[in-house]
């Protein structure tokens, strides 16, 4: 992992480096005479002996940009990765959503975090601004919407079929190796068709993005659009609430979407 990260900042200050001398040479007089690729490949080895003018060149910038990312908001007890069937980060995120339920007035039987809104890893330990930047980039907003148990049904069936999506600790779904939901349960009780449940999820979703259709069905929308309704900072709200107590976030795999064998 350490040499990952490391190959990572190496690339991204070479990568910063050519597009600064891109933009610089953009403003001359020059025409492009011809055009050859070739394949590069940028890893640790350029590590060993970054140029001093690049650094001098990026230092400014750099400052900038740790100024805004640096922040620690909390903690993590692992490494955290959102994957299919289930994952550590996938789960958490959603737990997020319903934990912060109660900040709208709202109560919400479970919640739903697409894994396509998952768009880094949680490291381990210190949690900066930047790493929650990274999890999750989008302006997608917190939301509540309530399906009937019909609608839900339909819903688990349209995350069974592409593998799993990130469901909150309530929802327990076991689905078949072609994408088919065999059982669903919410709250350890089977899923009553003409039951209503309030979901949590990101705006992006309601409008049946990510093949859940079933969102469309929907109805009682709550979808606060300030900016401070940011999923990322509904996250970051989360792990100060935890580092106010001492506590690191943490979670597991508990078989909230399991493969049938």
């Amino acid at each position: 992992m350490t040499n990952n990260l490391s190959a990572h900042k190496g690339a991204s200050l070479m990568l910063t480096l050519i597009a600064a001398m891109m933009l610089t040479a953009c403003k001359s007089h020059y025409t492009v005479a011809g055009m050859e690729r070739s394949r590069i490949v940028v890893d640790s080895r350029y590590d060993a002996a970054i140029p001093a003018t690049a650094t001098d060149f990026l230092k400014p910038y750099k400052h900038d940009v740790d100024s805004v990312m640096g922040p620690v908001v909390g903690r993590s007890a692992k490494y955290m990765t959102a994957q299919r069937p289930e994952g550590t980060l996938s789960n958490l995120l959603a737990d997020i959503l319903v934990w912060a339920a109660k900040d709208y007035g709202e109560t919400a039987d479970f919640g739903v975090y697409n894994m396509g809104g998952v768009r880094a890893d949680l490291p381990k330990g210190d949690v900066t601004y930047g790493d929650v930047l990274d999890v999750a980039p989008f302006e997608n907003k917190i939301a509540f919407i309530t399906l009937s148990g019909s609608d839900v049904l339909e819903l688990f069936a349209q995350m069974a079929s592409v593998g799993g999506e990130g469901v909150s600790h309530s929802v327990r779904m076991e689905i078949s190796k072609d994408g088919r939901l065999l059982s669903a349960t919410i709250g350890g009780q089977p899923v009553q068709k003409d039951k209503d449940y309030r979901v949590t999820t990101i705006d992006y979703l309601l409008g049946g993005t990510d093949k859940m259709e079933a969102f469309k069905k929907g109805r009682n929308i709550n979808s606060p659009q300030d900016v401070s309704n940011n999923s990322r900072f509904v996250i970051m709200n989360y792990f100060r609430h935890l580092a106010s107590q001492g506590i690191e976030a943490d979670s597991n795999i508990e078989g909230r979407v399991s493969v049938k064998e």
